[in-house]
């Protein structure tokens, strides 16, 4: 790690180059901080390109990544409520900090599972992002298809992957990932292009590898800048 740090009151860890030519943002849960090492470490043995990975931890999960309510995922008062205010941390606070820095590097944003769903869904929001990493995204959440439909990511390329046993689980809600993440591309093709986007298949279930995820994800979005 190069270094922890608050900004605007929040732990953001950095990974990477003293000398980045590009930025990537990603959205933590404290489950995730034991492997961020290596994940970074996989980004650098699989691109030439140096980069800064940044990394912000979040007070919970589901109530900070969420796009909007789903009592599949969470019944929590709170949960789907704050995803607005977590993107005005990156855009307001995370990425000028950084950028002041570093200087005026393009920004890719990822994460996994929920993670990976508020960056797809962050992107229909700003144009800030070049490159969007979803690694298993939750996009199995209700409503997400339409609301996919009728907001196109304004990033330039989208990553997407699959784990091939993440299907096969008895909660019907989460079973539905493969069609819903089969039906994310297919929209994604007819929006960005074939070129700008992929759904990589990986082996094993939700939570395996997710670090090795991840890095595969934000490789697959740099090799494009």
């Amino acid at each position: 790690m190069l270094e922890q740090l608050l900004i605007e009151g929040r732990t953001c860890r950095l990974f990477g180059s003293e000398r980045p030519d590009c930025l990537l943002i990603q959205p933590s849960a404290r489950h995730e901080n034991a492997t961020l090492e290596a994940e970074a470490a996989q980004i650098a043995a699989r691109s030439p390109l140096p980069f800064l990975l940044a990394t912000v931890e979040l007070a919970d999960w589901m109530i900070d990544l969420m796009p909007w309510p789903d009592a599949n995922i969470s019944r929590e008062p709170e949960a789907g409520m704050h995803a607005q205010e977590t993107l005005q941390y990156v855009l307001v606070s995370l990425v000028p900090a950084l950028q002041e820095r570093f200087g005026p590097l393009p920004v890719i944003l990822g994460g996994y599972s929920l993670g990976g769903l508020f960056a797809l869904w962050a992107s229909a929001q700003s144009d800030s992002f070049r490159a969007v990493a979803a690694a298993s995204p939750s996009v199995w959440i209700r409503d997400w298809l339409p609301f996919a439909r009728k907001h196109a990511p304004l990033a330039d390329q989208v990553y997407l992957s699959l784990g091939d046993r993440e299907e096969q689980v008895k909660n019907q809600a989460i079973a539905r990932v493969g069609d819903c993440l089969r039906a994310q591309y297919a929209l994604l093709q007819e929006q960005l292009g074939a070129q700008n986007c992929t759904l990589a298949r990986e082996p094993g279930g939700h939570f395996n590898d997710n670090e090795g995820r991840l890095a595969r994800a934000f490789a697959w979005c740099m090799e494009r800048l």
